[in-house]
């Protein structure tokens, strides 16, 4: 009785194609982000620096709940996420793998932005 050779036929063919078409996506995906990849990264640090210091001086300043801050945010940035620790009187936005930005409630100055790293 003969046998088929392993990694011929149909299931073989199929996952070739699976195979370059992942290596095709990721092509593109690595293209775009060498062409966009820095303004979106630039986007998304002077967003998340905003939404900090918005909603930190919301929270700290305007003595309004995080959930009443939420309304403040413009339109395009539903991506970016907010968490406030009471402990230190901050708020840390973050665009997930991207960027991040925390503003620290200082009395008699209001919310300041934490330095950058550049």
């Amino acid at each position: 009785m003969a046998t088929r050779k392993r990694g011929t036929g149909r299931n073989a063919k199929n996952g070739r194609r699976w195979l370059v078409a992942v290596l095709v996506l990721a092509a593109i995906a690595v293209f775009a982000w060498w062409r966009w990849g820095a303004g979106i990264r630039d986007d998304a640090t002077a967003g998340t620096a905003y939404m900090a210091r918005v909603a930190c001086s919301c929270r700290y300043v305007g003595g309004r709940e995080m959930e009443d801050c939420e309304k403040d945010r413009l339109a395009g940035m539903d991506f970016i996420s907010l968490s406030d620790d009471p402990k230190f009187r901050s708020v840390t936005a973050t665009a997930p793998f991207i960027a991040s930005a925390t503003a620290n409630y200082r009395e008699g100055y209001g919310c300041l932005l934490e330095e950058w790293e550049g």
